[in-house]
């Protein structure tokens, strides 16, 4: 399990789009889109409001233009280094919180975890996964709660998660309590008469499980993206 920080983004998911498309575009067809084609790649309707995104870029290095001609659109070295970092990037989507702490009736069973067009999403390098993770869907789920702070896991943290229905004795995952319409994060332990939470903090006390009462595992703790307060550039 791994352990990165979050960092305020230098760039929107607008910007980041347009800067994709246009070095895409660039590298396809050895000439530059128009305004129009950025509007309808990126869905923005007003050629004014793209014009104002490619000022916004121009005045931060990553193109040149010049409004004289047709297309009169250039990019910079810098833009080149920022595409082949996002192109390593992956949008991990949040689907909502897990709760270090009591259970939480908030992690639905039956999610379709993955959507083309989550805005609600943390990023993560695909270089930091392991190798056996980068082919799968990935989930991410706000901690809600502090039993897991020994395992430097606290409220706020974000943990990226791999579906799983099953788990081995130890493994962190979510929990899904059906009867309660609850989840919690914990380490799971599988006994001859039931199953065992276990928080990672003292003042908690171990739930036990039954047999008798259904239990689902959600998903593997892959990752924990540590919570930081936004810098302002």
């Amino acid at each position: 399990m791994m352990m990165v920080r979050r960092r305020s983004e230098t760039l929107s998911e607008k910007h980041k789009k347009i800067l994709q498309f246009l070095a895409d575009y660039q590298a396809k067809n050895e000439r530059p889109p128009s305004i129009r084609e950025i509007c309808a790649k990126v869905g923005i309707s007003s050629t004014s409001v793209v014009n104002y995104d490619l000022d916004q870029l121009e005045r931060r290095g990553f193109i040149i233009r010049d409004n004289r001609v047709s297309r009169g659109l250039r990019l910079t070295d810098k833009i080149r280094e920022v595409v082949q970092i996002m192109d390593d990037i992956l949008r991990v989507p949040i689907v909502g919180p897990i709760a270090a702490g009591l259970p939480l009736p908030d992690l639905q069973p039956g999610v379709s975890y993955i959507s083309e067009n989550e805005t609600y999403a943390v990023e993560i390098a695909r270089s930091l996964l392991p190798t056996r993770e980068k082919g799968i869907d990935l989930y991410a789920l706000e901690v809600k709660g502090d039993s897991m702070i020994d395992a430097m896991i606290n409220d706020g943290d974000i943990v990226v998660m791999k579906p799983a229905s099953e788990a081995r004795n130890g493994e962190m995952v979510a929990i899904w309590l059906p009867e309660k319409n609850e989840a919690t994060l914990k380490y799971f332990f599988k006994e001859k008469d039931g199953y065992t939470l276990k928080s990672a903090n003292p003042a908690y006390s171990l739930i036990r499980i039954p047999k008798s009462r259904p239990l689902e595992i959600r998903g593997k703790v892959v990752m924990v993206i540590r919570k930081m307060d936004t810098i302002k550039m």
